[in-house]
């Protein structure tokens, strides 16, 4: 029998007894412990969530975060010393016997430096055996010897909410939750966006920029905000209001305890509600708040009514009429609406029903939240000379308005009813709003294929393009010819008319019609209408007058870098922010116009496809799009999703980059194209033989390499090495980035495409239609 030393079996013991404590989570601290910045963390006991010190990307700088333990790319939900960050890894974190959470730093002079203390929100009571500790919800709480909370981090929200936080009041002792947007991505201070809880008169949330209102949520009605459709039945969260005599928030839950959620105001202003997909390893928008141009605040003014489905988005209620009708007809609809004939209480007046709205903007409304009918609370707001409009909500009862009404906005599934009050000569008109003229008597607003749309008329559209003259054609592509027009109006316009020889009929027409109208960004083009006439087909756009001059001698870096980081936002936008996810399928410099200032507008949307629920990517047996585009999945085995967007996009900047296109490209030393000359450039350490001879010095070298890494990476052969457009806006968009090393492009040569037998095409930007046997 072997018998170990008594030294031996001590030490073992103690190694034994400190490996398991390292291998327990903690998520307490005691007055007696600290935390360092090396890597020292709590975990919550579920090990939900962490907390330590970090960086944001490519930053430098230390700060004390929260965030989600399972999710690969660290997402801060709550940040200690946001405003006041420590340049150096010396950072240490303490809590003091008085409950107070501390965090210091050492100076050059090695003095400790307070850097952040919640001492200024401590509670008066000297606690008992306080201890600091990290929730699975994710709140950080300071607990006295008896359980009770001293003090939370939930209490002091940054850009984040997650399921259990508030965001509101609560009234009994005035604290106020909200949220504040990042400075940037790689700075966590207060930013220029507030999100907050408007507690006056009907409780609605509403986004700050400054102390301006840029976005109001609306008012609560039972089942969603501002009338907005309630959230589909697979959806991964339930929303949570709560009004009592102490609290008024608003808060939401997962359906299913796995799900990672967020609800955040990021840098930009933008509201999205969003879930960690762990199949795509990426996070998911599940809602974006400000989903149209209707979204801005008051944009038609007051007594305006906004719908974002026709093309004169603001229109004046019946029995209204535009306050200043020049600026209206040029489509600055600010100045609002007015009364056709003046309020007089003296006269006859009563109440026109205006269905399925976005209630008026709160400010000057007051809630009778006893039990009334709807014949009661009319009468309420008439024996008011001042009471302008009122509503009955299930939640709230009887509300009236008094002023201007603002910020309405029209649904046309869900919403509420709201009652204008006005003189009973001009509730006796007859005035059905969908069947008004509108500026050109040609034009008219019908409902066709259940969307609103302007529909011209086919001598309106040969008058305009003088009788689709050669002279006013200005490009062609696989749709057909496209001509540029004038409007009897002034407005210049792009009519694209469907080719009776194309490969692409009425599907794809529906499908672009559809498509586009539902999508709002400044960087993609703007439709304004249809032309349907017998076998006639045809699509009206607001014309770019600088076409598709992505590549050129006019173009200096600073254009350039420009064209492309708007692609990719309005990329970005299709891929995740549209609420739609749209695939364009058909991403070229062709289909990239540029306006009158050079912003970049996607184009074409007749081979697009939208997704929904968690549908990621599709096969299909009919391969449509443009040979030096596609990527090597979708031309090859017709399987498509937003990678392929992605390959695409990686062309065009090389293309911008260089100012030669990739299919035709020619180099005598060998046979590449234009991605297998940029790769073999890359790997001989010389991308800088890619420049366009004729980009103006200087060139920022090191922005055009990082750009043609960045392509590079968009177009790797695998669509799972490829980043997603968050990603490479992040990539474009952040000062020196640490990007990962491109692996091998698809199609990187003619022949490699040649070589697959399924179709084979002239170097002419062309879209091709190619059919697939099953």
């Amino acid at each position: 029998m072997m018998v170990f030393p008594l030294t031996f079996i001590c030490i073992f013991t103690l190694l034994l007894s400190l490996f398991t404590k390292l291998s327990v989570a903690i998520d307490t601290l005691s007055p007696d412990e600290t935390r360092t910045d090396n890597g020292e963390l709590l975990v919550s006991s579920g090990e939900a969530f962490e907390l330590g010190f970090f960086s944001p990307p490519y930053s430098n700088n230390r700060y004390l975060g929260i965030w989600f333990k399972n999710v690969p790319i660290r997402t801060p939900i709550w940040v200690a010393n946001k405003n006041n960050p420590i340049s150096d890894s010396s950072g240490l974190l303490t809590i003091t016997a008085t409950g107070n959470i501390i965090i210091t730093t050492n100076t050059t002079t090695n003095q400790t430096t307070t850097v952040w203390s919640s001492s200024n929100s401590s509670p008066p009571t000297p606690p008992n055996n306080p201890i600091l500790q990290l929730l699975d919800s994710g709140n950080l709480v300071v607990k006295n010897g008896g359980g009770d909370y001293l003090w939370q981090s939930f209490d002091y929200p940054c850009d984040t909410l997650v399921p259990g936080m508030k965001l509101g009041w609560n009234l009994r002792t005035n604290q106020e939750w909200f949220l504040t947007s990042w400075k940037t991505l790689q700075d966590p201070s207060s930013g220029d966006y507030t999100y907050k809880l408007d507690r006056r008169g009907l409780p609605q949330i509403v986004l700050y920029q400054g102390s301006t209102v840029n976005y109001r949520g609306g008012s609560w009605d039972g089942v969603g905000f501002g009338g907005d459709p309630p959230l589909p039945t697979k959806a991964v969260v339930d929303n949570i209001f709560i009004i009592n005599a102490i609290d008024v928030y608003y808060t939401f839950k997962n359906r299913d305890d796995t799900a990672i959620s967020r609800f955040v105001v990021n840098q930009t202003g933008s509201l999205q509600l969003l879930t960690w997909n762990e199949r795509l390893g990426e996070w998911f928008n599940l809602i974006t708040m400000q989903r149209d141009a209707c979204d801005v605040y008051a944009t038609c003014g007051p007594y305006g009514l906004c719908r974002f489905d026709v093309l004169a988005a603001c229109n004046c209620p019946n029995g209204f009429i535009p306050r200043l009708q020049q600026e209206w007809d040029r489509g600055d609809w600010s100045g609002g609406c007015v009364r056709r004939t003046p309020m007089n209480c003296s006269a006859p007046q009563g109440f026109r029903k205006l269905p399925g709205l976005k209630l008026p903007e709160s400010s000057y409304f007051l809630v009778d939240m006893t039990k009334m009918s709807l014949v009661d609370c009319k009468e309420a707001c008439l024996r008011n000379c001042t009471c302008v409009a009122f509503s009955l909500t299930s939640v709230s009862g009887c509300v009236v308005w008094f002023g201007e009404l603002l910020d309405m906005k029209e649904f046309s599934e869900h919403g509420q009813d709201l009652y204008i009050r006005m003189a009973a000569s001009d509730l006796a008109r007859r005035l059905d709003k969908r069947n008004q003229k509108v500026q050109d008597n040609n034009q008219r607003i019908v409902e066709e294929e259940d969307l609103a749309l302007l529909l011209f008329d086919l001598a309106t559209v040969s008058s305009a393009t003088n009788n689709f003259s050669l002279t006013n054609k200005i490009g062609e592509g696989g749709f057909g010819p496209v001509y540029r027009g004038e409007l009897t109006t002034g407005k210049e316009i792009a009519v694209k008319r469907l080719s009776k020889t194309s490969g692409q009929g009425f599907t794809e027409f529906k499908n672009e019609v559809i498509l586009i109208s539902k999508l709002q960004h400044r960087n993609l083009v703007r439709l304004l209408g249809c032309c349907i006439h017998e076998e006639e087909r045809m699509l009206i756009y607001e014309y770019m007058p600088n076409k598709n001059r992505t590549r050129g001698i006019s173009l200096d870096w600073k254009k350039r870098i420009d064209i492309i980081v708007g692609i990719a936002r309005g990329l970005l936008y299709l891929h995740r922010d549209s609420g739609l996810r749209v695939i364009h399928r058909d991403l070229k410099a062709g289909n990239i116009l540029l306006d009158n200032e050079m912003n970049p507008k996607i184009a074409d949307f007749g081979l697009a496809r939208s997704f929904g629920g968690d549908q990621f990517e599709e096969n299909t047996n009919r391969v449509i799009g443009t040979y030096g585009y596609m990527s090597p999945e979708y031309a090859i085995n017709g399987h498509f999703s937003m990678k392929s967007d992605v390959f695409s996009f990686g062309v065009m900047v090389l293309e911008i980059v260089s100012g030669k296109k990739n299919r035709g490209f020619y180099d005598p030393d060998h046979d590449l194209n234009l991605l297998g000359h940029a790769w073999k450039l890359w790997n001989e350490g010389n991308p800088i033989k890619l420049f366009d001879v004729f980009m103006e010095d200087p060139v920022p070298t090191s922005e055009v390499f990082r750009c043609i890494q960045v392509a590079l990476l968009c177009v790797q052969q695998r669509p799972e090495d490829r980043p997603t457009m968050s990603s490479v806006l992040l990539m474009l968009d952040s000062e020196n980035p640490v990007l990962p090393m491109p692996k091998q492009p698809g199609f990187y040569s003619e022949s490699q495409l040649s070589s697959t037998g399924k179709h084979h095409c002239t170097t002419n930007e062309v879209t091709i239609t190619m059919l697939r046997g099953r």
